[in-house]
């Protein structure tokens, strides 16, 4: 059984937050927590929320074992981007990004 945990808005530059997940996919729980944890990135520890978040939804809301959970997939898609603006030379406006992600993780059980 599939179970997922997503986090909207989350002030990460996906393309930050995609170098992580990567890393991801196949892992069980415990392997990914520790992984995460020794990531120098800040990216990594609002992964590892989601991790955890996605491993208690399987556990409380579908009777799981949570020792059988597997990392399927991390997706970091784009969320919306605050726009900002800077000056610059000769009264002109340069504008720039503040982006922002959604993080979706999927676990899954052993037994698929």
């Amino acid at each position: 059984m599939e179970v997922s945990a997503t986090a909207k808005h989350v002030r990460m530059s996906p393309q930050r937050g995609r170098a992580i997940a990567r890393e991801l996919s196949g892992l069980e729980i415990d392997q990914a927590m520790a992984t995460l944890a020794f990531m120098p990135n800040r990216a990594a520890a609002e992964i590892a929320k989601v991790v955890k978040s996605a491993a208690a939804n399987a556990e409380h809301n579908y009777a799981l074992d949570r020792d059988a959970l597997r990392i399927q997939s991390v997706v970091v898609n784009d969320g919306p981007a605050l726009r900002r603006h800077r000056p610059r030379s000769r009264g002109r406006v340069g504008m720039y990004l503040k982006r922002s992600g959604h993080i979706t993780v999927t676990v899954e059980d052993g037994m698929t």
